[in-house]
C-alpha cells in the first residue's frame, strides 16, 4: 500500500496531489469563463454549468475522466469506477458565500460509503480565499444529526450543517495550487470559509463511487464509468457531452437535477 493511501486511510484525506500543470488548470479556467460569458444573461443556465458542469461541459467531462484524477481514485475505490457527480465551487472576490461544517454522503442517498471527492483547484485555494478546512479522522463517525439552515450564503443545497461542536483547532487547511487536488471520505467532517481576497476561488468537486453503489430510494440518476466496467446498472450511463451546453445535454442535465432533489432535499418542505 502506499504512504500516501495509508494516510487517506487513517486520516479521511489526502492532499496535495499533482492532477494538471498550472499552465493547464489557467486554461481550463478560461475555458469555464468563457462559458460563463456565453450565458451572462441567463442566470438559469449559468447555475446548471455549477450543478451539473460534467453534463454540459466537454471540458469538465474531459477533467473528470483524467487519468492522472481517476487513477488515485482508483486505488481507493477499485478498478470500477463511476463519476456519480460534479459541482463547481466557486467564491467570487471579496464573497460572504461559505459552506458550513457538513458530512457529503448524509442527504445524497446512498445504501453505502464507497465515496470519494476529488477536488480540483483551477485558482490559487488558500486560507484567504476560503479553502476547504477538514477535521482529521472524523470519517471512521457514523453519520451525525445535522440541521437545515437554508441560509443565502452557504453554498450547500439546503444550507446544512453538523449539529455537533467542531472544535476549529483541530481542522487542517486545504491549500492548494492551480492544478493541485485533494481526496476526500464522503463521511468526513469538512466546510470552508469566505474569499476575502480580490481574485475568484474555483475548484472543480468530481463525486466518483463504486460501481456497485445504489441509491436507496427507488430512483436512477445519471452517472459516468471513468474506469473499469459496470456489472451493476445502478445508474443510467451517460456519455461524454458533445460541446458546451448544447440542447440535448442540457435537457439530461436539468432531468437528473430533478431525479438528485428527491433525496438532496428529501424530508424538507422548501418550494425550490
Amino acid at each position: 500500500m502506499s504512504e500516501w493511501k495509508k494516510q487517506y486511510d487513517k486520516d479521511g484525506y489526502y492532499f496535495p496531489i499533482q492532477a494538471i500543470s498550472s499552465e493547464q488548470a489557467l486554461g481550463y479556467r478560461k475555458r469555464l469563463e468563457a462559458a460563463e460569458k456565453l450565458v451572462a444573461d441567463d442566470p438559469a443556465k449559468k447555475k446548471l454549468m455549477q450543478l451539473q458542469p460534467a453534463a454540459v461541459l466537454d471540458f469538465a467531462d474531459e477533467l473528470a475522466r483524467m487519468p492522472s484524477i481517476v487513477n488515485p481514485v482508483t486505488e481507493i475505490l477499485g478498478d470500477d469506477v463511476l463519476l456519480w457527480n460534479a459541482t463547481f465551487f466557486i467564491k467570487e472576490p471579496q464573497s460572504d458565500s461559505f459552506i458550513s461544517w457538513h458530512q457529503d454522503l448524509k442527504y445524497w442517498g446512498m445504501d453505502d460509503s464507497h465515496e470519494v471527492t476529488a477536488w480540483l483547484a483551477l485558482s490559487d485555494v488558500t486560507t484567504a480565499t476560503g479553502c476547504m478546512k477538514f477535521v482529521p479522522g472524523s470519517h471512521t463517525l457514523d453519520m451525525v444529526e445535522h440541521i437545515d439552515t437554508f441560509e443565502e450564503n452557504n453554498l450547500l443545497s439546503r444550507g446544512q450543517e453538523i449539529a455537533v461542536d467542531v472544535n476549529e483547532d483541530e481542522a487542517v487547511h486545504v491549500q492548494l495550487k492551480p492544478g493541485e487536488m485533494s481526496l476526500h471520505h464522503g463521511k468526513l467532517f469538512h466546510g470552508s470559509s469566505p474569499n476575502s481576497t480580490n481574485d475568484r476561488r474555483i475548484g472543480l468537486a468530481l463525486r466518483y463511487i463504486s460501481t456497485n453503489m445504489q441509491q436507496t430510494a427507488d430512483l436512477k440518476p445519471y452517472a459516468k464509468l471513468v474506469a473499469g466496467k459496470d456489472d451493476y446498472g445502478n445508474f443510467r450511463l451517460l456519455d461524454s457531452p458533445s460541446g458546451v451546453l448544447s440542447e440535448d445535454d442540457v435537457a439530461i442535465a436539468y432531468e437528473n437535477i430533478e431525479i438528485q432533489e428527491q433525496f438532496l432535499f428529501a424530508g424538507t418542505n422548501l418550494e425550490r
